[in-house]
């Protein structure tokens, strides 16, 4: 079926178009057609202000271009009323019989509703999450996994063949999982008494003690005479083993799986580290300098050259990175997108120009960053870090709101933005809270459906039933709000915008919540009650929907 908002978008160039051809428009005017839901109910359902862009380029009067314009549009069936408002605005107003169709195509399609083929089954590798295996999951990374999945299902459903991939910074060279090592060796000492001194900047958090306690519960004193480097390196396999299947484990329990999990070990041991360190040197972009090999990031855009290979021979941390970004391509996807974290916004600029130094494709690859979470309880922020060992874990928000709440909560704000977590908010059984407003929405539905079943009300099945009868105000309004979806989903997955997601799922049950109070759907009337319960499960349909696509319930009963 195709949208009202396709179809005006097409009538809105051909009028442009053909007024070009009559004279009325310069045959050079470009303008980007762009529809949206006006602010006001009664200037119709969609609008545009191409006029007033069309008309301030050429400095006319966007009113006067607007009437040309409309003179030359032929409105699409799905359109009742086409108007002019104020200085060139052109409104439309859709027809009630389309927007009987879009309940229809609800029935027709069932969860399928909303797809689109624009992705053309292209191959999408979509990395996120992807922390250091130093210490369990973090709420920031519970954003990141949130956001992440419900990417991935948006673009699954506009047709794109999609991957979700965790990468595991396992190697032993970077500094990191160096002072874990370290941190956990001087732990497991103490365990039996003996002097340690955790590094000045090692983690401190009660977790690696924790960790040292069962190690040395398991394994007793088998460590204590190992030569430094074979007792560390022993040490990591162990934590490195513990961490990861903790952290595959709470992204289960979030309700995100992976489709690989990808170790940069690996990349070091199949030798494709050093073989694109050859491949940067081949192509003239490494230079030596102090007695390390650089990267002449500067040519590609970055404010300062990037190490390679350090002094001490050990390769840098964007050596791994470029390898591992040519492995990607390497692998045929025909796009990559990586969502990081806030503290890695200065990688973006150097990871991508070691990417198309090495002869990839780099405008196929895209790096998003989200911002920062605040966990509040109450007026007081709970503070986070890992290091200081004053965490919040992932696991420990799940256990405390539920896996529905986080994952709606975090998905509420643009990844551009920083969020703010209300935890006592998110645990409340009440309409002010988002997701239990959603959900609550979907559960009423079911309750009206277990009501038809108990009076024996037939309940129609997909598109057959007459819906002349539907025509109400709220009736009208709940209509147009599932015709938006298809339109919803395709600008989310290409602004890269998931939480129009939850925006979406708050507005449909808020205008669903007034329509039940209005609108009494079972009655003695079984023709307007055959029609508003086709309505109802329709809207049931696209609550659905939109919560699987953000990986939250939709529970029968609450």
């Amino acid at each position: 079926m195709v949208t009202a908002r396709e179809a005006i978008e097409k009538a809105l160039a051909e009028a442009i178009q053909s007024a070009k051809g009559a004279g009325e428009l310069p045959a050079e005017v470009a303008a980007t057609l762009e529809l949206q839901a006006p602010r006001e109910a009664r200037h119709g359902d969609l609008s545009t202000s191409v006029a007033l862009a069309i008309g301030s380029a050429r400095r006319r009067s966007g009113r006067e271009v607007a009437e040309i314009i409309v003179r030359h549009l032929h409105a699409p069936e799905a359109v009742a009323r086409v108007e002019i408002a104020g200085p060139g605005f052109i409104n439309f107003t859709l027809a009630t019989e389309y927007l009987r169709e879009v309940v229809r195509e609800i029935g027709r399609g069932g969860r399928d509703y909303g797809r689109s083929e624009v992705g053309g089954g292209k191959r999408l590798l979509l990395e996120f999450v992807s922390a250091n295996p130093t210490g369990p999951m973090l709420v920031v990374n519970g954003r990141a996994a949130a956001l992440g999945d419900a990417l991935a299902n948006l673009f699954a459903r506009t047709g794109w063949q999609v991957s979700r991939e965790y990468y595991v910074n396992d190697a032993l060279n970077g500094t990191q999982v160096q002072r874990f090592a370290e941190t956990l060796e001087a732990r497991y000492f103490e365990q039996f008494g003996r002097t340690a001194v955790v590094p000045e900047d090692g983690y401190v958090g009660d977790y690696v003690v924790k960790m040292a306690e069962e190690l040395a519960a398991e394994a007793g004193e088998k460590y204590l005479e190992m030569p430094e480097a074979e007792r560390r390196q022993a040490l990591y396999d162990y934590s490195l083993a513990r961490i990861v299947g903790d952290q595959r484990e709470e992204m289960r329990a979030f309700g995100v799986e992976f489709d690989r999990w990808f170790y940069e070990s690996s990349l070091y041991e199949s030798g494709e580290v050093m073989a694109a360190v050859e491949t940067l040197r081949e192509r003239g972009h490494t230079y030596e300098a102090e007695g390390a090999l650089w990267f002449r990031a500067t040519a590609f855009g970055d404010e300062q050259d990037q190490v390679l290979i350090r002094s001490d021979g050990r390769p840098g941390y964007l050596a791994a990175d470029i390898a591992y970004h040519r492995n990607k391509f390497n692998r045929g996807f025909d796009r990559l997108i990586d969502i990081w974290g806030p503290d890695h916004h200065g990688h973006i600029t150097r990871t991508k120009a070691g990417v198309e130094a090495v002869g990839c494709d780099v405008s196929r690859f895209e790096i998003l960053v989200h911002q920062f979470v605040r966990l509040f309880r109450g007026t007081e922020m709970v503070r986070m870090s890992k290091r200081a060992g004053d965490i919040v874990p992932l696991r420990a928000l799940i256990e405390d709101v539920g896996t529905d709440a986080a994952r709606f909560f975090f998905l509420m704000q643009s990844m551009d933005s920083h969020l703010d977590f209300d935890l006592e908010l998110a645990k409340k059984q009440a309409a002010e809270n988002p997701v239990y407003y959603v959900q609550y929405a979907h559960a009423r539905i079911c309750s009206i459906l277990r009501g038809a079943e108990e009076k024996q009300v037939a309940i129609p099945e997909g598109a057959a039933v007459n819906l002349a009868r539907v025509g109400e105000p709220d009736e009208l309004a709940l209509m147009r709000k599932l015709a938006d979806l298809p339109e919803e989903i395709a600008q989310a997955a290409e602004r890269y915008e998931a939480h129009r997601m939850t925006r979406y799922a708050r507005e449909l049950a808020a205008i669903f919540h007034v329509f039940y109070t209005n609108c009494r759907v079972l009655s003695d009337d079984a023709e307007l009650t055959a029609a508003r319960l086709a309505l109802v499960m329709a809207t049931r349909t696209v609550l659905r929907i939109v919560l699987a696509v953000i990986g939250v319930s939709a529970p029968e009963q609450m």
